[in-house]
């Protein structure tokens, strides 16, 4: 058998146009077939279209499939493709999709008898209203599965795959058995047979995360060309489209595709999955910076949350240095923000804002300890009885500083960094995993840190990062900080980058390029002579280069005492604004607005007077956008108006 990819897709189209047991929609810029299930078996054709000089199934082979999947959960298997002999109604070989599983049957006379085979693909996560790709590779007794290039999950049978399955009048059905009954109710894009190779590695190119298609059906591919004068496409498609209006709605994976039209703009955006990429409106440049909002606080305030509650309205959560009367909750009503509730924090350092299916969580890093004498960060609930945050869940830490929130493969995890236990820096921060059964999080995996300061996770393509700021191993601030990633269930050690003092990483994307900037704090070497300035050094941004497989350094920009980065965007700019926090003088001093400048890096554009920076937050209202920047030297943050033409 030659090696040429098989479309089994194309073998149902017909060459005249569509048939009416399949339409064509375009979702997320990506067109597919739905089929209908009233005629099942006009979706089949003879195996000996595909199988013309032999009459025997390969015994080694992939198959690829592109498709896309209600996120209502199927209460059934629906079939996305059977061979099935035309005088039996037994399926020869199948591919089978239920809710969490993907089941391949085959049928193996010369072991079983007549009984069927099954191989299921567990924990396969399908039902999201997104794209996804499918490589399933079989040999022998071997079969793997591939999902959007990520790890490939391996099985192994009892039962090899048979060497010489007949398909002598035997036929293909698409996305059914030949029965109204598990019909596929979703989206087909690309269904290829690739004999006598894994496909994997013709598709998923390293780094590269981006899925190639091996084949698909023409109807499917491109642009609709305009017709000419007033004939109807060849291939006329349908497509969803919901536009939102009002005030910025959240843009995540949910929304992606959908529009949102700003009235008080005039402006139409698309959701790209992260961000509100404009459609169409003036393009806004940002003038200048103004003071908006005098931010009376609690006490000093080492960092600030912005969040919003669906439904509820926006908040920012400030971490306040004193046990009373606490870090405090603000509520943005009339455009300002006002107190709404005060909470019982221990030299709180930080807040973490988030949500687990319908449930809303806010958890705090506490520093010192309790009134007992318990180091304890707490995880707060949001009632929606109440309209407050009560207390959920207590967990044991050690000087914490942050909490990150993330989930990977339909799994929620948060991780505490843990700074110090005494006067020793070299400690295990901590991993928890959320746990459905009993509502809470479970320890899941040690980190060891020193002196760590943050967290920050990311993902590209298929792949999750996590990032730790390691600031003091107990004799030296110039230490590595460390990026993980998660491989067979763990993270692990992904690269070492040398760092001063490292206080925050901030992940961003501009175009299609990744970066990575840290924040260097100070400069002490218990072993070396005392530098000129502690905290007039640089903190550097670096780039994700693909070739290398690794992030390298992109630019160094002199930073005092810099202790977090914050990654914005007005309009078509990117900016980048640095917390300085101290020069060695004076904790006056300017923390300053960096401009995207493209062939020249970040270019500093706005200096702004601050007074012990500790934070910045970007947020986004009807009314326009700001900054919320917390003081860790004065009770009183601030609220900046970015102004724009």
């Amino acid at each position: 058998t030659d090696l040429r990819p098989l479309d089994i897709l194309s073998e149902v189209v017909p060459a005249g146009g569509l048939a009416r047991t399949m339409r064509v929609f375009q979702v997320q810029g990506m067109r597919g077939f739905q089929l209908n299930a009233s005629q099942p078996r006009a979706l089949g054709f003879p195996a000996s279209r595909l199988f013309i000089h032999c009459d025997r199934f390969p015994e080694e082979f992939s198959i690829i499939v592109t498709l896309r999947v209600p996120r209502a959960p199927t209460k059934r298997n629906e079939y996305l493709l059977t061979l099935m002999a035309e005088e039996s109604s037994s399926v020869l070989l199948g591919l089978r999709y239920a809710p969490g599983k993907l089941h391949f049957l085959f049928w193996s006379q010369e072991h079983n008898g007549v009984w069927q085979n099954r191989v299921t693909f567990p924990n396969v996560s399908l039902s999201d209203n997104r794209w996804h790709t499918l490589i399933l590779a079989v040999s022998g007794q071997s079969f793997s599965l591939t999902v959007d290039c990520s790890i490939p999950k391996d099985i192994v049978v009892e039962t090899p795959f048979p060497s010489s399955l007949s398909v002598k009048r035997a036929s293909f059905y698409l996305g059914s058995r030949r029965r109204r009954k598990g019909v596929f109710t979703g989206l087909l894009r690309q269904l290829v047979l690739l004999p006598g190779a894994d496909a994997t590695s013709q598709i998923c190119t390293t780094m590269n995360f981006k899925v190639e298609m091996l084949s698909v059906p023409t109807v499917l591919q491109g642009l609709p060309e305009k017709p000419p004068s007033n004939e109807v496409l060849k291939y006329p498609y349908e497509t969803d489209m919901k536009v939102t209006l009002g005030s910025r709605p959240p843009c995540t994976k949910q929304e992606k595709a959908q529009f949102w039209f700003n009235a008080s703009q005039r402006g139409l955006f698309l959701c790209n999955g992260s961000t509100w990429i404009s459609m169409l409106e003036v393009k806004q440049r940002l003038d200048y910076v103004e003071e908006y909002q005098n931010l009376v606080t609690n006490s000093e305030t080492m960092g600030v949350e912005v969040f919003t509650i669906p439904k509820v309205g926006l908040f920012a959560a400030t971490a306040n240095r004193y046990t009373l009367p606490g870090s405090a909750i603000y509520k943005w009503t009339d455009g300002k923000f006002v107190p709404y509730q005060n909470i019982p924090t221990y030299q709180a350092q930080s807040w973490k804002y988030f949500t687990i299916g319908k449930k809303i969580f806010l958890a705090v890093a506490n520093f010192e300890q309790d009134d007992r004498g318990q180091e304890l960060s707490v995880i707060y609930k949001w009632s929606r009885r109440k309209e407050k945050f009560i207390t959920y869940q207590r967990i044991t830490t050690h000087s914490a500083r942050d909490w990150e929130a993330f989930v990977i493969e339909g799994e929620a995890f948060l991780a505490v960094v843990n700074h110090r236990e005494g006067n020793n820096h070299n400690i295990d921060s901590v991993i928890y995993r959320w746990n459905p059964r009993t509502g809470l999080f479970e320890t899941n995996q040690t980190i060891p840190t020193s002196g760590a300061y943050d967290w920050e996770f990311f993902t590209i393509g298929p792949y999750s990062f996590l990032a730790v700021a390691n600031t003091f191993n107990g004799t030296s601030t110039k230490i590595y900080s460390h990026i993980y990633i998660w491989l067979s269930g763990s993270f692990q050690l992904f690269q070492s980058i040398l760092t001063i003092g490292a206080a925050d990483w901030e992940v961003f994307h501009i175009g299609d390029r990744v970066f990575l900037a840290v924040a260097n704090s100070h400069s002490y070497d218990s072993g070396m002579p005392a530098p000129s300035n502690f905290y007039a050094i640089n903190s550097s941004i670096y780039e994700l280069n693909i070739t290398a497989q690794m992030f390298v350094k992109f630019q160094d920009l002199l930073t005092f005492s810099a202790l977090d980065w914050e990654f914005f965007s007005v309009g078509d700019d990117s900016f980048l604004v640095v917390a300085n926090s101290f020069d060695g003088f004076t904790f006056s001093v300017n923390s300053i607005i960096y401009r995207w400048q493209g062939y020249e890096g970040f270019v500093a554009a706005h200096h702004l007077p601050t007074v012990g920076c500790r934070d910045w937050e970007a947020f986004h209202t009807a009314e326009g956008s700001y900054l919320l920047y917390s003081s860790a030297k004065e009770p009183l943050s601030k609220v900046l108006k970015l102004k724009t033409t």
